[in-house]
């Protein structure tokens, strides 16, 4: 380990290590000084991401100075400038604090910290954010994750150079992300783009011609379900009716017109039923195909709807007749 870099000489840590009162704070320190060669090795291999994440978890486990120093050099080769600035000036910060005796232990630490600040200072860009004056009470701003309050909108803030990720939450709204690049030196100031997060137009607007459509549809089949189940039982009840002719009054030379054998019994009794059958489905099939036709009279027209498309058309009734019978139903085109 470089002791330049984290504490001033081998006796300070033997004694720090004396003072110790627990073992788990021994640990804390052994795992603190494998992070700190593991980061300051990273660091001069140019592996700054790792490296700097290390150091301040060695600074975390154990804060020292030096580490705190060695965590603001590798910030600043890394390129997070305004990030180096905040970590070299709480160097400082810490420095004043320090015995004359320990301040002396330093070297030459405090002289390279300010000539850092000063140096980085001038290269740290400023960004400001500000929200539109519609933007609803409660919006949450937060840039790369951490929130940014009502007194940080609108200040030009030091950040880091490059890629900035902004998120703006408005209440009952979806998550909004935008991305900002600035560069070494650079001020500038945004008006965030706000989307209100207003639902699209209700199904209302769109989605009723296509219900009408269908429910158009389902009238006209219903209605030509009606008349065909009507026309069916129809033709049958006129079988039926043959069968009474044969088995029902002169038919079987009685003298009572409604007298019937079994077979013009039964036939009779099924051609009622029929009847009342056919007489239903006619009615409900010419009330479907009614509604069809007034849904599909009324349905407005709409802007934009190619020319020359087939028209739309639907017609019930007899389909088909002959000596045997008739064929009823419904045809159209839509």
């Amino acid at each position: 380990m470089t002791p330049w870099f984290r504490r001033p000489t081998q006796l300070l840590a033997a004694l720090g290590l004396l003072s110790l009162p627990a073992p788990a704070a021994a640990q804390d320190i052994a795992a603190a000084e494998a992070l700190f060669d593991r980061g300051l090795a990273d660091m001069k291999a140019g592996r700054y991401e790792t490296g700097c994440a290390a150091l301040a978890e060695s600074g975390r486990l154990d804060p020292q100075p030096g580490t705190l120093f060695t965590l603001a050099s590798c910030e600043a080769r890394w390129g997070r400038i305004a990030t180096a600035v905040a970590r070299f000036k709480d160097y400082m910060a810490l420095f004043e604090r320090m015995t004359r005796a320990e301040q002396a232990r330093q070297g030459r630490r405090p002289e390279v910290a300010r000539q850092e600040i000063d140096t980085l200072s001038r290269r740290v860009p400023r960004l400001a954010l500000s929200l539109p004056p519609d933007t609803p009470a409660g919006t949450v701003v937060r840039r790369d994750g951490h929130v940014l309050g009502d007194a940080s909108l609108g200040v030009a803030l030091p950040v880091d150079p490059g890629e900035h990720r902004i998120s703006i939450e408005i209440p009952g709204g979806v998550v909004q992300e935008q991305r900002i690049t600035i560069a070494e030196g650079e001020s500038k100031e945004m008006v965030l783009d706000i989307k209100n997060g207003a639902p699209p137009p209700t199904s209302g607007a769109q989605d009723a011609p296509a219900g009408r459509r269908a429910a158009l549809y389902v009238a006209g089949g219903v209605g030509a379900a009606g008349l065909v189940l009507g026309g069916i039982t129809g033709a049958l009840v006129l079988g039926k009716k043959g069968v009474v002719d044969r088995h029902c009054g002169s038919g079987i030379q009685a003298s009572d017109e409604k007298a019937c054998d079994a077979t013009g019994l039964d036939a009779a009794n099924s051609g009622s039923t029929m009847a009342l059958v056919s007489t239903l489905g006619f009615g409900v099939g010419l009330a479907a195909l009614g509604a069809a036709a007034v849904l599909l009279w009324t349905e407005p027209t709409h802007a934009g709807a190619a020319t020359g498309a087939r028209p739309m058309w639907l017609s019930a009734g007899v389909l088909e007749a002959g000596p045997a019978g008739a064929v009823f139903g419904a045809k159209g085109s839509f």
